[in-house]
């Protein structure tokens, strides 16, 4: 007796019976390997106290994760294509849970990294894995209905990361947003394994490694550029970084070029329908990322919310992604994508124009539509344009359209989180030395200029200082003026630091927000331009993908 589910899809007399629990399992996969990282946002600050992490330290910790997941997904793609999709899907939870275990238990900044580092090699073999088993599952006509749902988890993912990451920090210390990931993994190792059948392409004779080991190289090269140079400087690690990936990408796309059988064929980028969807992903998530980035700390730093409460006050977002993708699933067949994607882009670019009006007198309630309607948007471009992308590839190349996918979603949130994370941190940095200097010649306290520079360096280190600061003005006035009015005076001291700082920050997040949607617009523009109408918009091969179905175990 076999385990599992062994019988091929084609040998069915119709479509996969349990196809819809096999998306569901594919979803509970794909819903933690994005929650790995929008938790850890949360879970910052108390790893920070427990081991002593210092900002480089809680950089990598957080982009740990992303490096190896980007660099590795195309290859590992298209290993999943040859061997097994559902055998890579399988692996890769089990990798992720093993990696969240050893996260959980170290007690360094280096052993956090680096079972990050590991969860990110099992998220590379996941993402990919998830996108083709939904695509060699589901037959063409509900596969968009698919995909939406897939999609529709995404962006779940974006908003329950911090609330159930807030809700173990009630009770638990930061080593269990780690370990929550292990049942869901184990869940959906085995569900796969009953539920997914398996999938794998016969016709793939050779994977072109070498074509696979440029794209590590250089997407790779990129990400770490991306990360190194915005927050530690361009020093040399940034420039070679930055030589690395140049030299790589030029090598990858001349072998491919070459190549009788790529790991990625490039020309397909010549392709307007799917140049213009894989443009328009890492847009979408550069400006999603990058807003999520500065909204959860706004929440948190400057509204005063718990973990927690911040996780429960992103749900509108999760809520408004269901209903985009609803509308979409209505629009896109009537008006097609190009209409779709661009009115998705447009809703998105007014969601973060509206967060240029945040100051430091704004409250929740100024956030609440932002985050609807940049929900809205998620829903109404993202399944359109994972729908084209994985349309473009052949049934042997699932795991390869999945990986060029998911690595268009990684670059764009590298992206935003390093543009719009340099542009928030030297803004509020400028604004803060500007209001000390206006303070100190308007006749009032002048704050130590190490105090200063300590509290330039982000929000929560500059409420940190206040506290210091109220602190020390307290000891010092107390033999002078007696306990209780040197208690104020310390008190009065910090709150103006600490109204300096969130006014800072809050000037800093509506200046940044102008370039996220600057950003977001002009590259809306240009993803209009590049989609083909829907008139012109290429069917799929069908004879490439009836001989490719005839020639696949699925």
């Amino acid at each position: 007796m076999r385990l599992g589910i062994s019988r091929p899809v084609d040998a069915m007399d119709g479509p996969y019976a349990r196809r819809w629990w096999a998306l569901g399992v594919l979803c509970i996969s794909l819903l933690i390997i994005v929650m790995a990282n929008t938790s850890l946002t949360v879970a910052a600050p108390d790893m920070v106290q427990s081991l002593g992490l210092g900002s480089s330290d809680l950089q990598w910790v957080i982009d740990g994760y992303t490096v190896p997941y980007a660099a590795l997904m195309l290859i590992l793609g298209a290993v999943g294509d040859k061997y097994s999709r559902r055998g890579a899907l399988v692996l890769g939870l089990l990798v992720f849970a093993g990696a969240s275990v050893a996260g959980s238990l170290v007690d360094s900044a280096a052993g956090v990294i680096a079972s990050r580092a590991a969860m990110g090699v099992g998220a590379a073999m996941i993402m990919p894995a998830t996108l083709s088993l939904l695509a060699a599952t589901f037959p063409r006509a509900e596969r968009a209905k698919a995909i939406t749902i897939w999609t529709a988890t995404a962006g779940l993912a974006i908003a329950v990361g911090p609330l159930v990451a807030g809700a173990l920090l009630e009770d638990h210390g930061w080593a269990s947003t780690f370990l929550i990931n292990v049942p869901i993994a184990l869940l959906g190792a085995v569900g796969a394994l009953f539920l997914v059948p398996p999938s794998k392409a016969e016709n793939v004779e050779k994977i072109d490694y070498i074509g696979g080991l440029l794209s590590v190289i250089w997407v790779g090269s990129l990400i770490y550029m991306i990360i190194e140079g915005p927050h530690f400087g361009w020093g040399a690690k940034a420039i070679t970084a930055a030589v690395v990936a140049g030299v790589g990408f030029v090598c990858f796309v001349l072998w491919e070029l070459r190549h009788p059988r790529p790991v990625l064929d490039v020309r397909r980028f010549a392709q307007r329908a799917f140049a213009g969807s894989t443009l328009a992903v890492a847009l979408f998530f550069l400006a999603v990322f990058g807003a999520f980035y500065y909204l959860t700390q706004h929440l948190q730093f400057v509204l005063g919310y718990s973990p927690l409460d911040t996780g429960v006050r992103m749900l509108p977002l999760a809520g408004a992604v269901f209903v985009g993708g609803a509308l979409t699933a209505l629009l896109t067949p009537r008006f097609g994508m190009k209409i779709t994607v661009a009115l998705g882009m447009t809703v998105g670019t007014v969601a973060i124009a509206l967060l240029t009006r945040v100051d430091a007198s704004s409250s929740y309630d100024d956030f609440v539509l932002p985050l609807i309607i940049l929900g809205l948007a998620i829903g109404l471009s993202l399944s359109p344009c994972t729908n084209a992308i994985m349309g473009s590839f052949p049934e042997s190349q699932l795991g390869v359209g999945g990986a060029v996918n998911s690595t268009s979603i990684e670059l764009g949130g590298s992206l935003g989180i390093a543009i719009l994370g340099t542009v928030l941190a030297k803004t509020y940095s400028s604004n803060l030395g500007d209001a000390a200097a206006k303070a100190a010649a308007a006749g009032g306290p002048k704050l130590p200029e190490k105090a200063l520079t300590a509290a330039q360096d982000s929000v929560g280190a500059g409420l940190y200082v206040a506290k210091e600061v109220g602190k020390q003005v307290t000891a010092g006035a107390a033999p002078k003026v007696g306990p209780e009015k040197a208690a104020a005076l310390g008190a009065q001291q910090a709150q103006t630091v600490v109204e300096a700082v969130h006014k800072a920050f809050s000037d800093a997040v509506a200046h940044t927000s102008v370039v996220g949607a600057v950003v977001l617009g002009i590259g809306t523009v240009v993803v209009a331009l590049l989609l083909p109408r829907k008139s012109a918009q290429p069917q799929p091969a069908t004879a490439e993908r009836s001989e490719d179905r005839e020639s696949e175990k699925v």
